[in-house]
């Protein structure tokens, strides 16, 4: 029996498929299931021009489409072209098929008409509210044709709906118990709305409110929905309180095999993990780190404790923090690696990623790396001291860069939301600061926010300096945090469990 997973983005280990969290957890999910013999399917779009990268000139950070290499291209066979309808015209699809092991990912490439071509340029970057309609429109259409056509249905366990981006496939091709929706963030950007006229005109279907949320289409029409940590079950109750008896929450995990550095991996499941061998290999991932960071400028003290902040830039993720916390201890050693990107038509984000370049520009304790991806991630989340967390509480579904960062012997200093709650013990494995809000506070209208932000970063502040603190007085305390976060997460985040509680029945232990 087949699983069918519909994804607008899917971050394997090479290509230009993905834009941030989402596409990186199918991708884990993609590759675990790969290797436990699944046969699961991830139904995506093709992107030419893949998502955006930023090239530095004239000191100023200028947004680019990113280029395909010529090894993921040489890795994606040609299926059999097929046409759907899509604004009444018949609309040409070439289907393109990556696989691992008994994992199938298929990249739909919309052809021709040239209207219809642009819907596969770019992932999440659109001209027009009608246009990302459309691209959402593609990809249900050219999922449904192809799981009736080259799947089967009859195959077929559970079809997974990745976030309310896929939500029309339910009215395209009606099916008894199959749907399941997963949500994977309470941010507005999760939960596109369209005119009632956009979705009537292409699907026929009339509703009463002129607005149409997709979330809501996922939510009536799948058997179950997911969220995707246990604190995310509290508020999406909460905005969706007619759908609560259907929601339920999974939590995220991580590829141990894709993010966890081969050295430690060997030693944690040989059972032969101690302090000494501990901090022996992650001299060795640092020494990685620091060698890199040395092609971008000099590195002053390489014993300093390194501090990473990677993640996207959004207003919500609350970079601003590591940004202030830098300016007002100008003097302290303390190696900053920034990483992450805006998205282009995010002004606000824009501001956030200028203002750690700039920080990177003035400070030679700063590295700010735009050209984030995932071998510079794994890179950074191996080869760090410690990691900061700190979106503002009740946003963060999940995250996962602590898990990375964790089961590396990386541990975090997070804000109190998403899984971390249920992975990091304070003062154990790892450190908390701030607020747990169990309700979405609008931080862009809410007056409450900017205290809450105050209160927050004060706290951070703190914590923030005992631990670099710690770390110069007493690297084996510190340490001991490491080995604890490798010990207490990798039982709990690794994606093989995930899997298990996503498809009970189907999967053996």
């Amino acid at each position: 029996m087949v699983i069918v997973s519909v994804s607008m983005d899917l971050a394997l280990e090479e290509g230009q498929t993905y834009a941030g969290g989402l596409g990186v957890l199918e991708g884990d999910k993609f590759y675990g299931a790969g290797r436990m013999g699944i046969d699961y399917a991830v139904l995506t779009l093709f992107y030419r021009g893949g998502y955006v990268d930023y090239v530095e000139h004239n000191n100023e950070l200028i947004p680019i489409a990113q280029k395909q290499s010529i090894e993921f291209l040489d890795k994606l066979k040609p299926l059999e072209v097929f046409t759907i309808k899509l604004k009444g015209e018949e609309v040409t699809v070439r289907p393109w098929e990556y696989t691992y092991k008994s994992a199938r990912a298929f990249f739909f490439e919309a052809i021709n008409p040239e209207w219809a071509r642009v819907l596969t340029d770019r992932l999440y970057i659109e001209n027009s509210l009608e246009e990302k309609f459309y691209k959402c429109a593609f990809l249900t259409r050219a999922a449904a044709k192809f799981i009736e056509n080259k799947i089967g249905i009859e195959k077929i366990d559970y079809i997974d709906l990745q976030e309310a981006y896929v939500a029309l496939l339910p009215i395209i091709l009606p099916l008894d118990d199959l749907y399941r929706l997963v949500i994977h963030t309470p941010g507005p950007w999760g939960h596109p709305v369209f005119p009632r006229e956009l979705i009537e005109k292409e699907f026929g279907s009339k509703f009463v409110s002129p607005q149409v949320v997709l979330t809501e289409i996922g939510l009536s029409l799948a058997q179950k929905a997911f969220v995707v940590s246990a604190k995310q079950v509290e508020i999406i109750k909460k905005i969706f309180p007619h759908y609560m008896i259907k929601i339920k929450e999974i939590t995220n995990g991580i590829d141990l095999d894709r993010w966890m550095a081969p050295e430690l991996r060997r030693l944690y499941f040989d059972g032969a993990l101690d302090i000494q061998s501990f901090k022996m290999t992650h001299r060795g991932l640092k020494s990685r780190l620091i060698n890199y960071l040395k092609h971008l400028k000099n590195v002053k003290d390489e014993e300093s404790i390194v501090i990473a902040c990677a993640r996207r830039i959004v207003k919500y993720k609350r970079p601003e923090f590591i940004a202030q916390f830098i300016e007002e201890n100008r003097d302290l050693p303390v190696i900053y690696v920034l990483d992450g990107k805006a998205h282009p038509n995010d002004p606000d984000g824009i501001e956030r990623m200028k203002r750690l370049y700039d920080l990177s520009k003035n400070h030679s304790n700063v590295f700010f790396l735009p050209t984030y991806d995932l071998k510079m991630a794994k890179t950074l989340l191996q080869g760090s001291d410690l990691n900061v967390f700190t979106p503002f509480s009740g946003w963060e579904a999940c995250g996962t860069s602590y898990m990375k960062a964790g089961v590396n012997g990386v541990p975090s200093l997070s804000s109190r939301d998403g899984g971390a709650l249920e992975l990091i013990k304070d003062g154990v494995n790892g450190w908390f600061f701030g607020k747990d809000i169990r309700e979405l506070i609008d931080i862009y209208t809410d007056p409450r926010a900017e205290v809450i932000n105050r209160e927050d970063y004060n706290e951070f502040k703190s914590r923030l300096l005992s631990i670099v603190k710690m770390y110069q007085e007493d690297k084996d305390k510190f340490y001991g945090f490491g080995l604890e976060a490798i010990k207490t997460f990798a039982p709990k985040v690794d994606i093989t469990h995930v899997l298990k509680e996503y498809y009970k029945g189907i999967i053996k232990s």
